[in-house]
Parts: structure tokens; sequence; C-alpha cells
């Protein structure tokens, strides 16, 4: 069976956003329709071959095979059920399953467009709890002022204790105009969030001049990596360098990741030479993504991250930080270093599989670590829930995370200047 096409994808299940398609040749979906344990044995058969665990999660994957293909399957359905039972024995909340139909929804992530509430859950390998890795700005969850890391304990009354990721996806996502009512857990306290389904339109990058007493500032703020991403930034660095700004802000907080490629092609941006990340699989195998001497700026940078900021929000503020291209503030990130590779099967549903885990360019691991910035201000429970209230505030004078950012940059340009006149 051949993969036709093999999306990398940098987050973690999505309410209403996804991967690329990956599409299955040379099965033809009738031929699985009629034997529904076809597409148990073809999960097994990816696990077994790409899965970042050798020892599958100290499972006896031969023996697991035995179990669920010695097994007769009524149906389509029975057979999902058996796959899903499988994948358990992992303990990998982001190697998943998806139905035909959770597969085509999954479609919608890169496409700038998507239907929903606007939030990007996990499940908490720890707790087993469903937590938010962070609300898309402008988005029904983000308006309503749900938080990163917070805990989802109840979808329309239904409590999320023991349910699986695609479940807690399929209750929350619904038509446009439709009303959800999600309960939060924050500390020890539950609040009901009632919303309101919509259509979100997604532009990654927003960007704007801040005249300061140390020159013209590009304030970048990227809120995912999809494929229009790096044009969108390229696009954007371009018309700064123009206007002759004299150091940039690159916002990630909040920015729960994306694809791989998006936040290589972004790092090449500012980064002239060297490893941006390299990828290593479960036999020490991988690539290494490097820098192509096409950096667009080396203006100072200051990035602004936070616990929101995950995936390959953390491949790029790390790559940045190891080679000492920005310095980060804000907040500890989210603690994310793995890669999935989603995949079509033959009948039409989906598998997305962690196939390897990432490192920064010096070698670090920070899967359920974080990256920690290099000055470091947490924000308080009330900041955060006033900047959502009031988004217009978010990068302005009145985002006490901003303002330190632009205080550490002017030191910065300051330090450039300096040295610059010193070799002149």
């Amino acid at each position: 069976m051949s993969i036709k096409k093999r999306e990398l994808v940098l987050s973690a299940a999505v309410v209403a956003i996804t991967a690329t398609v990956v599409a299955v040749t040379g099965v033809s979906q009738a031929f699985f329709r009629e034997s529904p344990k076809e597409v148990v044995d073809e999960v097994w058969q990816i696990i077994n071959y790409q899965y970042v665990d050798a020892t599958f999660n100290q499972t006896d994957w031969r023996e697991v095979r035995r179990e669920y293909l010695d097994k007769s399957y009524a149906n389509k359905e029975e057979a999902y059920a058996a796959i899903r039972e499988m994948l358990e024995k992992l303990e990998d909340p982001y190697t998943r399953f998806m139905t035909p139909e959770e597969f085509k929804n999954m479609q919608i992530d890169t496409s700038g467009e998507l239907t929903g509430v606007g939030i990007q859950i996990t499940k908490d390998e720890e707790t087993n709890k469903i937590i938010v890795i962070a609300p898309i700005e402008e988005s029904p969850a983000f308006e309503a002022g749900i938080l990163p890391r917070d805990i989802i304990t109840k979808i329309d009354g239904k409590s999320t204790e023991g349910m699986e990721i695609d479940d807690a996806v399929n209750l929350i996502r619904g038509k446009p105009g439709t009303v959800v009512t999600i309960t939060i857990q924050r500390e020890a306290k539950e609040v009901d969030y009632p919303l309101t389904r919509a259509k979100i339109e997604i532009h990654p990058v927003k960007a704007r001049l801040e005249e300061t007493s140390v020159g013209k500032i590009g304030y970048i703020r990227l809120n995912q990596f999809s494929a229009q991403a790096s044009e969108e930034m390229a696009a954007a660095i371009k018309e700064f360098e123009e206007q002759q700004v004299a150091g940039y802000i690159l916002d990630l907080r909040s920015n729960p990741g994306g694809l791989l490629y998006s936040s290589v092609e972004i790092a090449r941006m500012f980064i002239e030479q060297g490893t941006i990340v390299s990828t290593v699989d479960r036999v020490g195998g991988g690539e290494i993504h490097q820098a192509n001497n096409g950096a667009l700026t080396d203006k100072p940078l200051v990035v602004l991250v936070d616990g929101g900021s995950a995936s390959a929000s953390e491949i790029l503020s790390g790559a940045l930080q190891d080679h000492q291209r920005a310095v980060l503030v804000g907040a500890k990130t989210f603690g994310k270093g793995l890669v999935q590779s989603v995949r079509g099967l033959g009948d039409g549903s989906g598998l997305a599989v962690t196939i390897s885990k990432y490192l920064t360019p010096n070698g670090r691991d920070i899967n359920k670590e974080g990256i920690p910035p290099d000055v470091v201000l947490e924000l308080t429970k009330e900041q955060l829930k006033q900047l959502q209230s009031d988004r217009t505030k978010i990068g302005t004078q009145e985002d006490p995370q901003f303002v330190l950012g632009l205080e550490v940059l002017g030191k910065k340009i300051q330090e450039t200047s300096e040295a610059a006149a010193v070799a002149n």
C-alpha cells in the first residue's frame, strides 16, 4: 500500500482545526467496506512501522495484532471501536483514529476558515483530563474568556471523565449559530461557558508599526502555523524593512502550533545559518532542518511566549533562543515536542500517529518541559481575562508582557547601535 501524501503536524487534537489531507492510494474503499477487519490491520501496520516508541508503551504489539484480528467485526463501527481500544494501549493522546466524518472535518485546518468555537484541546497524559491548549484569537472561546490550561469537565452537561478527544471534539463541533455549553474548571472553581458556534476566518499574521523612543518597531502577532503563515510573515517583514524598523517583536502567545514546514520557513526568515530543528524517530534517525542563508532581517528581535505557545511555536522560539537570535519574554511554553503524521486510510477514515520527537538546535527535548523564557513575566488570571475581554489591548501599553518586551528590545537596539559605532 502506498501513501500518496503525508503531512507533518505539530499540534494537539483540534476543535474544528486540522491537518492537511493525506490520501491513500492503491486500495479501493469498497474493499474496506466489505472487510472492516482490514482497516484494523491497516492501523496496526502503520503503528508497527512508524510509531515513535519501539516498545509500544511496553506492549507486545504483535500479540495485539493477533488479539484484534482473531475477532470478527459485523460492521465498521465495531472495527472503529476496536481500533480506538487498540490505540489506548499506547497511552498517547496525540495518536488517534478518526472516522471518515471526523477526518473530513479535520481537513479544514490549513484552509484558513473553520467552523466551531475556536479552541485547541488535548488530554493530559498524567491526569487524563481534557485541557485547553489555547483559544484561537477572535473566536467564540477567546471572546468568552477561556484560557490556556483550563480543564474541560463537561460538554453540554455531559462529564468528560474518561472521554476520548474525538468524542469531545464531536460534542463541541456543530452548525454555526448553535450553542454548546462547556464547563471549565479553573483552580477549584467550575464555570459554564455557553458558546455560539461560528465560522471563523483565520489570518495567521497581524502586523503593525509601533513608534517608540528607540525608533520604529515592527510588531507581528502570529496566531497559527497554517499554510498561509509563512507567506504572510514574509510580506510583513519585507514591508517593515522598507520602513527601516529598528527591531521586531514577534508575539507567539497562545499560538498552539500547526505545520512543521511553516515553522521552519518562518525561522529561516530570522536565522541565516545553522540548524533550526531536528526530528528523531524511534531508531534514532530523522531529519535536520537547516537555515538556507535567506534571512530577511538581522534586526534585534524579542519573542513573546506563554503557556499557550505550543509545538510549532516552540520549534520557532527554541531555534531563535538557541541561536541567541532573539530574547524570549513572558512565561514558559506548553511543552509539546512530538510530531504527528496524519494519514488517510483505505475506507476514508484517518489516523494521526506520533512518528518522532523534535529537538532544538542545542539538542533540547522540550516535551512536557516547555521552553523557559529569558525574561520571565507571568500574567495573572485577571490580567489574562482583561486582555481577552478586550483584545484591542493585546500588544499595547495595557499589555504587561508587551510593555516588558518593548523595554527589552529597546536595550537590544541600543546595544546593537553601540556595537556598530565601535566597529566603525
